[in-house]
């Protein structure tokens, strides 16, 4: 097998990290910026040459309305022969009752490269309330393309949970929206009632889901929840929640709230690899999200024997992956 060598952190100063790797043999880059006020991509032929590559904005905040604050968290997707960029978006930087006023928006690119071309606004996905809402992800299993995403429920305690609906197209929801994941477990409501940042990996007859828990200092976490490949994914029956965090922060290996990941594969596409984001650091001053130093960073997923992920532990920076 290949070996692989990659240095960590990957991207300083990227928080939300996201890596696609697409049939024309690029990989592709996003995530927040500090400034949170703009989305850039870059490519790369390599995921050790996004650490170079040229960043491009390839769209910017509004001056007012609802797209004019704190952008987060964008992801990019090849659907149907265009690209789509799921984005977070807000009016204004203040809270109320301790939360953003983020909704959910959509990018549209026709051209075979994303880095050029017309982005079109394709408006807000909008979802049975209008509550914060932000993190969506989208995949496509036997045919129907499924929308993930954090929102905050009007009704009860907390900040936000998790909900899967079908997709009427890219930016269109359709049908029943289901809620499949709320903070239940102590790891998951440490300052905050969250469950946000979804991301899918299929394999092994299961589809993996992970997602982020807890307040965005070191106390954040990743969790992980499974659901067999033949189920309906619309019943929150079919996932099952593990019951502890699947990757935290680790003191010795220096690295501080491991979290809001993606999923990516290895050049010779044989190593499933893991994208996310931490701190070197544990003491924070102030906001914990306005502190610029969460880093994109990358390790490769190591298997179980019964199929199931073993994330390990968040290696130490300047360690190098080396996989053979």
């Amino acid at each position: 097998m290949t070996e692989l060598y990659i240095k960590n952190p990957l991207i300083e100063q990227r928080a939300d990290p996201w890596i696609y790797k697409h049939s024309d043999g690029f990989y592709y880059f996003t995530g927040s910026v500090p400034e949170y006020d703009r989305i850039e991509l870059r490519r790369s032929e390599t995921i050790q040459g996004l650490a170079v590559a040229e960043g491009i904005t390839i769209w910017r905040k509004h001056d007012s309305g609802l797209m004019s604050a704190n952008i987060w968290a964008p992801e990019l997707h090849h659907i149907e022969g265009k690209w789509y960029v799921y984005y977070a978006a807000a009016h204004t930087s203040e809270t109320r009752d301790g939360l953003f006023d983020h909704r959910m928006f959509v990018l549209e690119n026709a051209s075979a490269n994303p880095l050029e071309g017309e982005w079109v606004e394709k408006g807000q996905v909008i979802t049975k309330w209008e509550s914060f809402a932000l993190d969506a992800t989208t995949f496509e299993h036997k045919g129907q393309r499924y929308y993930v995403w954090a929102q905050k429920d009007p009704a009860i305690p907390g900040n936000s949970n998790l909900y899967i609906s079908l997709m009427e197209n890219p930016w269109t929801l359709t049908g029943e929206q289901v809620c499949i994941s709320v903070p239940e477990y102590d790891w998951e409501k440490i300052g905050y009632l969250v469950n946000e940042g979804a991301a899918v990996l299929k394999r092994n007859g299961r589809i993996f889901m992970t997602y982020s828990a807890s307040a965005t200092d070191h106390n954040y976490a990743m969790g992980l929840l499974t659901a067999d490949e033949d189920s309906d994914l619309l019943d929150p029956g079919s996932w099952v929640k593990s019951p502890l965090p699947v990757f935290t922060t680790s003191e010795a290996n220096g690295q501080y709230g491991p979290g809001h990941n993606s999923f990516t594969v290895s050049e010779d596409g044989l190593q499933d690899i893991l994208v996310y984001h931490a701190r070197s650091y544990k003491e924070i001053v102030g906001d914990p999200l306005y502190d610029p130093n969460r880093h994109a960073r990358v390790q490769i997923i190591r298997w179980n024997e019964d199929g199931t992920p073993n994330f390990g532990v968040p290696r130490a920076d300047h360690a190098m992956i080396s996989e053979s």
